[in-house]
């Protein structure tokens, strides 16, 4: 049987993840992983409207990453694309386009808490301070979780019957 070789983004997983975030080598890790990733998006955003394209390669050599760390950035940025990279199966050959959303690219940094890059003063110049609130807003809503008021046993039973609640659709 032929061993299935790891993709790119299975390596860049297995890599990044094999370091544990609550030593000193995994905060170490992610601290510099951050630090590039934000570098990057400090470049994107400042051309917001420009759609960077080439192969996986080409523009991890553009951005002076590692082709490893620019798969683990084309990882997180995925959700955030106006159109999703084939990020399962692609190799260091693969053409990759980085055209994102704007608004959802800010929700997204802020629903994975990274002040760091929601709060990049690259945002300034996409969007207004009234705007950026709005949508951090927006994001935080859309994760919070509304539970119905129960009804109690004595209540007047919701159907309408005038019964309470335990005489009535309690039982059925």
């Amino acid at each position: 049987m032929e061993k299935k070789e790891k993709t790119l983004l299975e390596e860049w997983r297995n890599f990044a993840y094999a370091y544990d975030i609550n030593s000193k080598n995994g905060q170490m890790f992610w601290m510099n992983y951050f630090n590039m990733e934000k570098s990057v998006y400090e470049q994107l955003l400042a051309n917001p409207d420009e759609e960077v394209k080439g192969t996986v390669e080409e523009l991890a050599d553009k951005y002076e990453l590692e082709l490893k760390y620019f798969v683990g950035f084309l990882d997180g940025i995925n959700d955030s694309l106006v159109k999703p990279n084939p990020i399962e199966e692609m190799t260091k050959d693969t053409e990759v386009s980085l055209a994102f959303d704007k608004e959802l690219l800010y929700k997204n940094m802020v629903a994975a808490s990274a002040e760091w890059l929601y709060n990049l003063e690259q945002w300034n110049d996409i969007f207004t301070e009234e705007k950026r609130k709005e949508l951090y807003k927006e994001q935080k809503r859309s994760t919070t979780i509304v539970k119905e008021k129960k009804i109690g046993r004595n209540d007047k039973c919701p159907c309408g019957s005038g019964k309470k609640y335990k005489h009535c659709c309690m039982n059925k």
